[in-house]
């Protein structure tokens, strides 16, 4: 694991120590457990079957790492492709995102969807009755019949992080973006899980729209 990573992790786990002895009951440390929230953008990409990847790169390709991403075990891979929707409409470099998945399914925005000419549903793991694309990549073709969503705004937390804030899984929250175009985002959905670390995923719209790169804090509220 890349260090960068590592030190994430052992943040995290630490930081669960904490929160897990004063649920308990247990002495307490001389600090406090604070959650370190982090928002990033989630731009357009693609999650993969192994099956689906050999059709469009080859049998016998493999994943290879382009950069670690904030969640352990997950990166932006080299491979990209291109995705083409109704009308010969289409969006080139669409990065692949690994490990590999059970289900392919391609995530973008509502600006991205109109571009391609694709009515994508606002969804959060579940692809059933959305709609499909033609993909590309430098060995073949697949021809996707479900799988084109707009990623539902969410937050990834561990049970430590819930306790803390006072969250359950798949409950709705919000988050509170303060910069120069300050901005509440409704129905952000927890997803609470112990190998998960404190983040949440915006959209590239969502991103822009209160400039979040020039931020000067976040917040989560009820």
């Amino acid at each position: 694991m890349p260090r960068e990573q590592l030190e994430r992790v052992v943040r995290q786990v630490v930081q669960r120590q904490f929160a897990e002895r004063l649920a308990s009951g247990e002495p307490r440390y001389s600090i406090a457990y604070t959650p370190n929230l982090v928002v990033n953008i989630s731009a357009r990409h693609i999650h993969i079957t192994a099956e689906h990847f050999e059709q469009l790169f080859g049998g016998g390709s493999e994943l290879t790492v382009y950069r670690w991403l904030y969640q352990p075990g997950s990166f932006a891979a080299e491979q990209r492709v291109t995705i083409t929707g109704p009308r010969r409409r289409a969006i080139e470099n669409v990065r692949i995102l690994g490990p590999m998945r059970k289900h392919t399914q391609v995530e973008v925005s509502a600006t991205d969807a109109f571009a391609l000419g694709i009515d994508a549903p606002v969804r959060s793991g579940d692809i059933d009755g959305s709609p499909g694309c033609l993909i590309s990549g430098p060995k073949g073709v697949l021809e996707l019949t479900e799988g084109v969503i707009r990623a539902e705004r969410h937050v990834h937390m561990s049970p430590a992080d819930a306790e803390t804030y006072g969250f359950k899984n798949r409950q709705y929250v919000r988050l509170r973006v303060t910069s120069d175009r300050t901005a509440i985002f409704e129905k952000v959905l927890c997803r609470v899980d112990p190998r998960f670390l404190l983040e949440v995923h915006l959209d590239t719209d969502e991103g822009n729209a209160c400039n979040l790169i020039n931020a000067t804090s976040v917040e989560l509220l009820p």
